[in-house]
């Protein structure tokens, strides 16, 4: 049992703790502020959803390329196909697999893009205002 607060609990406490503080900052601490606190963000994510994601795409790039491996190997096996011409976008699941991966390190790293299946990527409505 654990009785000590978990890595997520901690990230989430001083993230909270961060927002509350920001508004009593100066312009520039008050942005680094903000940058730190979307870092602790996305180790929360990192934490809740980062192991799934990986097994996730480690499964699809072993039915992709035929074998199983760690994530890592695989990802190196693959980039060698396609350096060395054996794979390419024309090759069955390929572009698929790359796109679920895509797909879920983004939820993780910028959960606030969207992404439309049907066309390109559109503008959060943060970067709207930019």
């Amino acid at each position: 049992m654990t009785t000590h607060p978990t890595a997520g609990e901690l990230t989430a406490a001083v993230s909270a703790f961060l927002e509350r503080l920001t508004p009593a900052l100066p312009p520039r601490e008050a942005f680094m502020a903000r940058v730190a606190q979307n870092a602790l963000g996305i180790v929360g994510r990192e934490l809740a959803q980062g192991p799934a994601a990986e097994a996730a795409a480690a499964a699809r790039l072993s039915r992709l390329l035929g074998r199983e491996g760690s994530l890592e190997s695989l990802t190196s096996e693959l980039c060698r196909a396609l350096r060395e011409g054996e794979l390419d976008a024309a090759s069955p699941g390929l572009l698929e697999a790359l796109r679920a991966n895509t797909l879920e390190r983004l939820a993780i790293d910028q959960p606030d893009y969207r992404w439309r299946a049907d066309g390109p990527p559109a503008r959060s409505s943060a970067q709207d205002r930019t």
